[in-house]
């Protein structure tokens, strides 16, 4: 196993004890009621860690946006990190980034079809969207593992396989935010930022440090990296095969950055990393350093940037006309590995299946028929569920 990116400081230990009483605290008064978890009469989906910084909450959350989509209604319910509205945002094809956020922005854009919306309170969204829509099958939660109000039917932990929680400590030493034990709430545990060929031997070592109950599964996904797509427009994708000579600048405004340049720097030798924290405004100097840095590459040259900081780096303003015809996206998907996607993927469609309302209300129409056999009501049919 890697675990390059975990920093523990044991200076800070006693700090993360007492951090420690107080989430258990709260844990606590969840498990005897005190603090209430509410269910919903809609499937809910949450996705999300108990690590501080990136696991990659976004591609899985879309990988079940295009797992959902076409057979279902779905909605996307964000916190909505960093928008300057407040309360409850329903995206629309004229909402901006600043509205709803950077992440829930690019999904939507991604895929206009899927409603997404955002709310700090996520009971208060949940009861929002099914009001304003009856026909919304499956809610998905993004980055709500933590968001306890919440009593979601699936809840999907994340673990990023360079910062095995099983290794790590609880903040501020470690950036666990939750102890270990939180990981028993978890339905569904997947090992995420795998490499592709992860040996047999560490599958085996992982399942067993992960220390799983029965009725969990435990899933490991890799990350696919796409075409470059120039972000300013153009029809020239660009594959990073192409890139072996290029001189390229790596620009990122995200939690986790060393998992891209570990996987880009094999393709690309000659790549320079520029950094900056999570959901970054890009501001004047920002962007003056951003166009000197490129200034300074030789030539061919090139910049990468994530689809999350497209979003923003497309309204900045002061980027130089060089950068702008040479900013180039690199998209990011998720697979599931040991040719376990079909054993995931059905698992998630039938619990949606088994709870969307529209099965609901058939059940609840054929427990209320008369118990003949030879009812027309009782005659074996078949269910199908709307297209959207």
């Amino acid at each position: 196993m890697e675990g390059d990116f975990i920093k523990i400081n044991k200076w800070l230990l006693p700090l993360s004890w007492l951090y420690g009483l107080a989430v258990n605290l709260r844990n606590t008064l969840f498990s005897i009621g005190i603090l209430k978890s509410r269910s919903f009469d809609v499937p809910v989906i949450a996705v999300g860690n108990i690590t501080v910084g990136g696991s990659g909450k976004t591609p899985h959350v879309e990988y079940l946006i295009r797992l959902l989509k076409d057979t279902f209604h779905t909605a996307v319910l964000s916190r909505g990190y960093k928008r300057k509205s407040r309360g409850f945002v329903q995206a629309s094809s004229d909402t901006t980034v600043s509205e709803i956020g950077d992440e829930p922005y690019q999904m939507k854009q991604k895929y206009p079809e899927v409603i997404v919306a955002v709310d700090k309170n996520r009971c208060h969204g949940i009861d929002t969207l099914v009001e304003n829509d009856k026909k919304i099958d499956v809610i998905l939660l993004d980055d709500a593992f933590q968001h306890r109000y919440v009593k979601p039917g699936i809840n999907i932990l994340l673990v990023d396989y360079h910062r095995l929680i099983i290794y790590d400590e609880l903040l501020p030493a470690g950036r666990l935010r939750e102890p270990l034990s939180g990981k028993d709430r978890a339905d569904i545990v997947i090992i995420t930022k795998c490499p592709k060929r992860l040996k047999p031997m560490e599958y085996r070592v992982i399942t067993k440090a992960m220390n799983l109950y029965p009725y969990q599964r435990l899933f490991f996904s890799t990350i696919e990296y796409g075409d470059l797509q120039p972000l300013f427009g153009g029809d020239s994708t660009v594959t990073l095969s192409q890139l072996k000579s290029h001189h390229v600048l790596l620009l990122t405004g995200i939690a986790s950055p060393q998992q891209m340049t570990h996987d880009l720097k094999p393709l690309i030798p000659h790549l320079k990393p520029l950094s900056f924290s999570d959901h970054h405004n890009f501001k004047e100097k920002d962007i003056a350093l951003i166009n000197d840095s490129f200034a300074s590459l030789a030539e061919p040259r090139l910049i990468i940037t994530t689809e999350k900081d497209a979003t923003r780096l497309k309204l900045a303003e002061g980027l130089s006309e060089e950068v702008r015809n040479h900013l180039y996206v690199l998209p990011i998907n998720v697979s599931i590995l040991q040719n376990q996607a079909e054993v995931f993927n059905q698992q998630i469609i039938d619990y949606v299946h088994k709870n969307s309302r529209n099965s609901i209300l058939v059940k609840r129409k054929d427990d209320h028929k008369p118990k003949n056999s030879n009812h027309p009501g009782n005659r074996p049919r078949t269910i199908s569920f709307r297209n959207n």
